[in-house]
């Protein structure tokens, strides 16, 4: 983890598996809000149900050592099939690691649709 995350994240951190083949990384107490808004979803609803095992059952705690280094789960590193170098995303609420590759993919994809996402977004009350 970068030295400028390590000061927020603290000592441990959660690990899951997150969207677009990356990992999403929560502090304890961020982890705590998500697996909570999680668990409110309807178990009624086949896709909550789906959704909170992907989430919430590869879920791994993990801890972050003097250098700042964290073991990865060997689950996790194969499903974002990550390799020798990573790429570590901070967002506002969640850290995303990616393989180097595939993040280089997903950012040029995004940029070459970045207006009509905005567009998108737009509909929905943002910009």
């Amino acid at each position: 983890m970068p030295a400028s995350f390590r000061k927020e994240i603290g000592k441990k951190m959660v690990i899951t598996k997150g969207l677009d083949s990356c990992l999403f990384a929560y502090t304890l107490e961020g982890w705590k809000k998500v697996s909570g808004e999680i668990d409110k979803l309807p178990m009624t609803q086949s896709a909550a149900r789906s959704f909170s095992r992907f989430i919430l059952g590869s879920a791994f705690e993990v801890e972050i050592d003097a250098m700042g280094r964290v073991l990865i789960p060997d689950h996790l590193k194969d499903f974002a099939d990550l390799k020798s170098r990573v790429v570590v995303v901070g967002l506002s609420e969640r850290i995303e690691i990616w393989d180097d590759r595939k993040w280089k993919e997903n950012i040029d994809k995004v940029e070459k649709q970045a207006d009509v996402l905005a567009e998108r977004l737009s509909e929905v009350g943002m910009f």
